[in-house]
């Protein structure tokens, strides 16, 4: 008990004595109340005094870490008194560093600006698979087997042991999900379907290998081609604006009976010519007609009951004229550069 007491007595005069102008606080932190400070290794003696004497000697203990710990805050507040301004200071009254903002890729900003156009109207977003059979992208849609789109030129098809010698391929266009929406038998069916196409074409300016699709498919009793008219009418008008010129071209698609083409007056030149309206002034931004009445039958629907119509249109092709950009492949290449422009529009 002698030996601690005299212990404790001279730990409180060297602590008194421990000056914050030659040592920091942080080294009497360390050395006194650290976890193998001196104070925590004079309580640890606790358990060799006698039972009798351990409140006495607890009271003794306890004031010694508390005289320990006001020294230290002493000692800190001292510290932090002294130190001098230096220019390298810090400042914390300046604002932060600006984290730079990120954006949507302009494909997804048009993608999303289509949904949401016909969304207003009535349409769900339905999706399906990338890999896909032949009868729901080819022979369902009444392509048949000589067409020119089953050729290996313009196909990717895919080698797998187990097809069983079914044709499978990277789907054309995502009009293999209308098949797989008719299949399903629920009536009337009003959707559009957004999704990656692939097609084996050389890359450059105004074509790639792959690109994105938005179709719509509605299907009720007495749908009209003025219906599809008026509907892509709403379309051209919500995307470009009100002063975009339109025009119905007749075409010929398999599975729509009739079928056209529909232009706008190219945004990029304002209709004097450049290489993306191939100087003609007009740009073709879809393709849509009734849906053929085979192509009804093939999926179990009644033609001489239900009508409809479809329409197709290529995001990037949107994307260019509403963005005015004459490269397609700039959509693709990652640049930052080019990216970070579409930032505001987000």
């Amino acid at each position: 008990m002698e030996q601690l007491l005299q212990q404790v007595e001279a730990y409180k005069k060297e602590i008194a004595e421990f000056s914050a102008d030659k040592n920091p606080a942080e080294t009497f932190r360390i050395k006194y109340l650290g976890t193998k400070g001196l104070v925590k290794s004079v309580m640890a003696e606790m358990k060799n005094v006698p039972n009798e004497k351990k409140r006495e000697f607890g009271q003794i203990l306890n004031e010694f870490k508390i005289f320990a710990e006001k020294r230290y805050e002493e000692l800190k507040q001292s510290t932090d008194n002294s130190q001098p301004a230096t220019d390298n200071s810090i400042d914390l009254t300046l604002p932060g560093d600006a984290l730079p903002l990120g954006s949507r890729h302009p494909i997804s900003l048009v993608k999303n600006k289509i949904i949401s156009i016909f969304q207003r109207l009535g349409f769900a977003v339905a999706e399906g698979p990338e890999i896909e059979d032949d009868w729901h992208n080819f022979t369902a849609l009444n392509l048949p087997e000589d067409h020119p789109a089953r050729d290996m030129q313009d196909t990717f098809y895919i080698s797998h042991p187990a097809s069983g010698g079914t044709d499978w391929m990277l789907r054309t266009h995502t009009s293999n999900v209308q098949v797989r929406e008719m299949e399903k038998g629920k009536l009337p069916i009003r959707i559009i379907c957004p999704g990656r196409v692939y097609r084996n074409e050389t890359i450059s300016a105004r074509a790639h290998c792959f690109f994105h699709q938005v179709e719509g498919l509605y299907i009720a009793e007495n749908v009209s081609f003025a219906d599809l008219k008026q509907t892509l009418y709403f379309f051209v008008q919500e995307m470009f604006g009100q002063e975009v010129k339109v025009r119905f071209r007749p075409s010929y698609f398999p599975f729509t009976e009739p079928s056209a083409e529909m232009d706008i007056s190219c945004l990029i030149c304002g209709g004097e010519g450049c290489n993306i309206c191939k100087h003609t002034g007009w740009v073709e931004i879809l393709g849509c007609g009734m849906v053929h009445p085979n192509v009804l039958e093939n999926c179990k629907i009644d033609s001489n009951k239900y009508s409809g119509f479809a329409f197709g249109m290529g995001i990037e092709r949107i994307a260019m004229l509403k963005y005015q950009i004459k490269d397609l492949r700039l959509f693709s290449e990652n640049d930052l550069r080019f990216l970070k422009q579409f930032t505001s529009a987000v």
